[in-house]
């Protein structure tokens, strides 16, 4: 099997990245190492891999897969419960342009990447964007999950925010909740909102009103 950092390597250098292997390596064994994160409950390697192995199977949805693959491994690369709003991924949007930079990856392409990372916060795409879609989907995946699955996500979820106090973690939980449910389609992609949909959405019914 492929290892997740000769994984990284191979998307960084679709994507453009003109830094030697060594380099490349390294900067893969530090993601995986930030991913590794004590902090991390459910934003962790786990997540990573779902979210890759999404982008895989479905990577003939979107123009330059390599770009959501690379988006993939940067968009919880700095991951705080603490961090307030959308604070994290504005984070690794801005982490993830300087990494690509570094590497040698093309400007536009290094901002592009990072506009991807910056969707997943709100998971809101534009009428035409399917790379961030398939981005945003790959991350919504675990929504989707039989219940046994889902109660574990939700349990690590609560995990991570373990320094939250129930009513307050009880309320902004169903905030988060609603919004999805109020969203047009979970899933952008068709095949994967007929494959999803309905089953993200009775996950998270339940969740609400449990």
């Amino acid at each position: 099997m492929t290892s997740l950092v000769e994984q990284w390597r191979a998307a960084v250098r679709g994507v453009g990245a003109t830094a030697g292997d060594d380099d490349l390596g390294a900067a893969g064994e530090y993601l995986l190492s930030r991913w590794a994160e004590p902090q991390r409950q459910y934003h962790d390697v786990s997540h990573l891999s779902a979210v890759l192995a999404v982008v895989d199977r479905h990577a003939a949805l979107a123009p330059h897969p390599d770009r959501v693959r690379v988006a993939a491994w940067l968009h919880d690369a700095i991951y705080d419960p603490r961090a307030l709003g959308d604070e994290n991924e504005r984070d690794s949007a801005e982490f993830a342009e300087g990494l690509l930079t570094t590497l040698g990856a093309p400007a536009e392409v290094a901002a592009e990447i990072a506009r991807l990372v910056g969707l997943t916060a709100g998971h809101a795409t534009g009428e035409d964007d399917p790379d961030g879609e398939l981005l945003c989907d790959a991350d919504l995946a675990i929504l989707a999950a039989d219940e046994e699955r889902y109660a574990e996500y939700t349990a690590a979820i609560r995990r991570e925010y373990a320094h939250v106090p129930d009513d307050a973690f009880k309320d902004g939980r169903a905030q988060v909740l609603k919004a999805l449910l109020e969203l047009p389609s979970i899933y952008r992609h068709p095949p994967l909102r007929e494959e999803w949909e309905a089953k993200a959405r009775a996950n998270l019914e339940r969740e609400l009103n449990g």
